[in-house]
């Protein structure tokens, strides 16, 4: 047995490249598991009869866990083909006189049963591998959106293939059906279009976090048709993971809030809910409102303009009345007030928008100046 295992292991050396790629200790392991796989042949085969009990397995437990994750169902198949080559080369040494076909038998049955043992071994492997990863991805998931964001999300992340940046966070309401089959199905829709995918159910809520997206509207189509009935929304695009939950919160606060626009688009941005984030009370769209809407306004004749319009129903000629200015003066105004905000006083939700980062705005003008009667 110690001369056949010797064998074995050198013709692994000289047939197989990514064996002799191997540590010097998993060389060894895998030595002790082809030895132990012999022994268990031997003692097997020494049972007499056609009644021999199953093969058993026992040898593959000689082998740590770690050596499991380094050498793959492909490379163990190798390793058996080898000790049968080795096996069967030594055949009328190894046979008793008119014994060899006997002996041959007995190998292919004895292989054969090794073969649909090491197929066992890592299914049951890959199953728990599987399990686990489930739960990691929840972890994330979930940390992301309480925005617990530490370095160790980051090596989680990492335990689980992700290497992609930027990143977007889309959320929406869960289909019916099994949560894990929803997000075995997100899982593999990644791969097919070549991105990371993180996905978790929470309650009634379908969280997806989209890493390596060249196009975060190309992206969001790909998997918009795995969320539920309703809207569903996506938080601006942020550099790495670190930056997630400020996508997240995006995401979530619009799904929250966008019951307010019953008529938005499927997806939406959470950008074009920042009004109705703003009014359902998420003080991220209240600042960010103040800070595109009202403060580069400030201190100029365009805040007037655009409250006066807003104000008059958004009628030129009666803001230009008021405000003694011609309406081209207006018009030209109203331009200014697109450049410096990005949103347009003559258009419907922009408009909107507008006159509430204008509210926003006075309010907190307001607060900084207002004192208590004492």
């Amino acid at each position: 047995m110690g001369s056949l295992g010797t064998a074995a292991l050198a013709r692994m050396d000289e047939q197989l490249p990514w064996f002799r790629a191997l540590s010097a200790e998993d060389r060894s392991w895998v030595g002790l598991v082809a030895q132990a796989g012999i022994a268990a042949f031997v003692e097997w085969f020494s049972s007499a009869g056609e009644d021999r009990p199953t093969p058993s397995i026992e040898f593959f437990g000689t082998a740590p866990r770690e050596l499991k994750r380094s050498i793959s169902l492909q490379q163990t198949v190798d390793i058996v083909r080898v000790v049968v080559e080795v096996v069967e080369a030594q055949t009328h040494e190894l046979a008793a006189p008119g014994g060899e076909d006997q002996l041959q038998q007995a190998m292919l049955r004895y292989t054969r049963d090794v073969a649909f043992a090491a197929a066992h071994v890592y299914a049951r492997e890959a199953e728990a591998r599987g399990s686990w990863d489930a739960r990691l991805e929840a972890l994330i998931v979930d940390a992301l959106v309480r925005g617990e964001v530490d370095d160790g999300l980051h090596s989680w992340a990492a335990a689980l293939g992700w290497t992609s940046s930027p990143v977007v966070v889309i959320a929406g309401h869960a289909p019916e059906g099994d949560p894990r089959a929803v997000i075995d199905g997100l899982r593999e829709r990644g791969r097919r279009i070549g991105m990371d995918l993180l996905a978790g159910v929470q309650a009634d809520r379908l969280v997806v976090i989209v890493g390596g997206a060249d196009n975060v509207n190309a992206a969001a189509k790909q998997v918009v048709a795995r969320f539920g009935m309703g809207p569903v929304v996506i938080g601006p695009e942020v550099p790495d993971l670190h930056a997630a939950p400020r996508s997240a919160r995006a995401a979530l606060a619009g799904l929250k809030a966008s019951a307010g626009w019953p008529d938005a688009p499927r997806p939406v941005h959470a950008e074009d809910l920042l009004a109705e984030r703003a009014l359902d009370g998420d003080e991220d769209a209240r600042e960010q409102l103040i800070e595109n809407v009202y403060l580069p306004l400030a201190g100029t004749p365009l805040l007037d303009t655009l409250a006066t319009y807003l104000e008059q129903g958004t009628s030129l000629e009666a803001t230009a009345r008021l405000l003694f200015v011609h309406p081209n003066t207006v018009r030209y105004r109203l331009k200014k007030i697109t450049e410096l905000t990005g949103y347009q006083p003559t258009e419907g939700r922009s408009a909107f928008t507008l006159q509430v980062g204008l509210i926003l705005g006075r309010l907190a003008e307001a607060a900084v100046t207002w004192r208590p009667l004492t």
